[in-house]
């Protein structure tokens, strides 16, 4: 895989560099309220930028159904970008149309635009290859090069992602180059103890993952959403606690594996009830009360992991060389539910190795509970990307770029 690096020894300036990132940010109406994404792309841009090149960023944000929406646009992520990078920054209106072609053909050298939404366009996500096609052929008249540097959208075959590095000299940038070499800290040559802690709501989404990692790390904490599923399979009462009826089957057998293997998988001991789901915008108290885990109330609701469950978590990442971490391990939206979030998180923070924190949520959760991001080893961008790494799965994005 080529990297920007080898770009940049070639040169760059005049050329019309396009950067596939991502800055798919939560907004609030125009109001990013996590900009961590946009400042993650900010050294590939600037150092393109620089350099002279006529920088074209692109990204999707959300799930717009392959037309404009409003709701979507990246309007508020150009104007976010533009003030990282301290200068102005151009916003093309469309993907591929009128506005996308004069605003590239009238960049000057070192200056930098983003074109609106990519999935606008229904060719982006197309399942149907010649209509991706398409797509990525407009885009590539809009480029000489491609940097891929939207690591949390490689695990997709979108028309960007795929399909346009194939028609242009494509390159790593910044951004890729860390995450792949973070990742493979995780799977190749691991330093141990090597300690996964596991949240997040479902456990369909964590399945292929622990499969994976039952035959490469030392310890699994489970946490979230998903807990329930994993104290259910035990035998235990979970209330109306978030439950995966249908995966119960394949919990077991990895509650089995795990004790054969030698992993030492940790549940909850106690965690926090309640008999509804709090209310996430007024954040009203929620009066939450603590039991254990094997005696939830039958009309009570897990929302988070208990005091005693928090120090048991935290004693376990103590020793630590390596550490991965993807999931809350509550509603941690809600300042009721957030201590056990943040309970794992200051445990990384102490922990002696090299952590991890596995993107999505859980990056979301360290800057909104105020934690130092240099605190930890790395912040991945990718949740979904990261996991799918660590299944060993093949991404189509950082296949295309090593081609």
């Amino acid at each position: 895989m080529k990297t920007i690096d080898e770009l940049l020894s070639e040169g760059v300036a005049g050329k019309r560099v396009f950067v596939r990132a991502d800055l798919n940010v939560p907004l609030d109406g125009t109001t990013i309220t996590d900009d961590g994404r946009i400042r993650a792309v900010v050294p590939t841009v600037k150092a393109l930028a620089q350099a002279g090149a006529r920088v074209i960023v692109a990204s999707h944000l959300g799930r717009p159904k392959g037309a404009p929406d409003p709701a979507f646009s990246l309007a508020p992520a150009a104007a976010r970008l533009g003030e990282l990078l301290g200068a102005d920054v151009a916003f093309a209106e469309d993907t591929v149309g009128e506005s996308a072609e004069s605003t590239v053909a009238g960049l000057a050298d070192g200056r930098v635009a983003v074109i609106e939404n990519l999935r606008f366009n229904a060719g982006e996500t197309s399942k149907d290859d010649a209509e991706r096609a398409a797509f990525a052929d407009r885009l590539a008249g809009l480029a000489d090069v491609y940097v891929g540097d939207g690591f949390g959208a490689v695990h997709r075959g979108h028309a960007s992602v795929f399909d346009l590095p194939k028609r242009l000299p494509h390159y790593a940038g910044y951004l890729i180059a860390t995450e792949v070499g973070v990742l493979r800290k995780l799977t190749d040559d691991v330093k141990r103890p090597y300690v996964v802690a596991l949240g997040g709501a479902k456990v369909s989404d964590k399945l292929a993952v622990i499969d994976e990692l039952l035959g490469k790390a030392d310890r699994l904490l489970i946490g979230g959403g998903m807990a329930y599923t994993f104290l259910k399979a035990k035998g235990h009462e979970v209330g109306i606690s978030l439950l995966q009826e249908d995966q119960i089957p394949a919990v077991k057998e990895y509650i089995e594996r795990a004790e054969n293997n030698g992993v030492e998988l940790v549940l909850p001991v106690d965690v926090l009830v309640a008999p509804e789901f709090p209310d996430l915008k007024t954040k009203a108290p929620a009066n939450p009360s603590t039991v254990a885990a094997d005696a939830i109330p039958a009309d009570q609701e897990g929302l988070d992991i208990g005091p005693e469950t928090r120090k048991l978590y935290a004693s376990k990442l103590a020793d630590a060389a390596t550490v991965f971490w993807n999931g809350p391990m509550g509603v941690f939206e809600h300042p009721d539910y957030a201590e056990g979030t943040k309970a794992v998180a200051q445990a990384l923070v102490e922990a002696p190795g090299f952590t991890v924190v596995g993107g999505g949520d859980s990056a979301a959760a360290v800057r909104t509970l105020g934690f130092d991001e240099k605190a930890f080893g790395h912040i991945s961008t990718g949740g979904g990307a990261s996991l799918e790494y660590l299944e060993g799965k093949t991404l189509p994005g950082l296949a295309a770029l090593e081609d």
